[in-house]
């Protein structure tokens, strides 16, 4: 197990409150480009975030955490990680129902979309974030 001095200070923020801030010893999360890992030392980066799971590995809590995001920002620093998500959410906060409705509207979107590139990108930018809030939804239970 990594010692204290080896383990990220690790933040995940939404516009609505501060999910967490804690340490971890590597966090997984869904850049836009799909999913890195970050262990401490790692280099410093800024990617677009994109929607699915951050995953916290051991750390402060210990075993593994679990939260639901979708887009935004993260920051990489060798000691440290801040995540800014426009949207959120521990996977028991998810609504169903409504993520399912979401994956409707995002399917009609893209039916509908006729040739317009900007009108396939939003109904795939819904469609994403519906499915990720599905399957998070569906591991946790």
């Amino acid at each position: 197990m990594a010692d204290q001095s080896n383990s990220l200070r690790v933040r995940l923020v939404s516009p609505e409150r501060i999910l967490f801030d804690t340490t971890a010893d590597a966090v997984e999360l869904p850049a836009k480009n799909g999913y890195m890992e970050v262990l401490y030392g790692h280099a410093p980066l800024l990617a677009e975030l994109g929607a699915g799971d951050v995953r916290l590995h051991g750390g402060a809590e210990g075993g593994e955490q679990i939260y639901n995001v979708s887009w935004g920002f993260v920051e990489v620093l060798p000691d440290r990680v801040t995540i800014l998500a426009n949207d959120a959410l521990k996977p028991e906060e998810i609504d169903v129902p409504r993520a399912e409705e979401q994956l409707e509207r995002g399917h009609k979107e893209w039916n509908e979309a006729g040739d317009s590139e900007e009108k396939y990108a939003e109904a795939l930018h819904v469609i994403a974030e519906a499915e990720a809030k599905l399957a998070t939804a569906q591991e946790k239970h």
